[in-house]
């Protein structure tokens, strides 16, 4: 495997990790000094959930590139507009729910296509 191969197969395997990495941390606003620790524990795994999906899409993408592309597309552009419809009723800006349409789904759109791109990529050099 060459270099450029190497670059495009590892990219969005880092860039994943560090995108549900980042969408975890949304979990910590679970842990609120008024509730019991169990409350709070429960609060917290219900807020990982969206990070458990994207891991399970993770591992089927690391082993089947153009499957695992496809619904990190469907899923990261499927969400969108319920992502950005809640940030506007919360705070009427465009440009904020914007903004935060490109933290949250905009980087696993990026994975999805580099995975597309990677799959394709493998699949034309065994050919040659």
């Amino acid at each position: 495997m060459n270099k450029s191969a190497k670059i495009l197969y590892y990219t969005p395997r880092i860039l994943c990790v560090i995108a549900i990495l980042f969408i975890s941390l949304f979990a910590l606003d679970a842990f609120q000094p008024d509730h019991t620790i169990w409350q709070q524990m429960g609060a917290f795994f219900m807020h990982l959930i969206p990070s458990f999906i994207l891991t399970i899409l993770l591992i089927i993408a690391w082993k089947r590139e153009l499957l695992g592309g496809i619904l990190f597309l469907i899923i990261s552009l499927g969400v969108s507009p319920f992502i950005f419809k809640m940030n506007y009723n919360m705070n009427q800006s465009f440009w904020m729910s914007m903004g935060i349409i490109f933290l949250i789904t905009i980087p696993f759109a990026v994975v999805g296509i580099l995975f597309i791109m990677s799959h394709f990529r493998k699949r034309h050099t065994s050919k040659i």
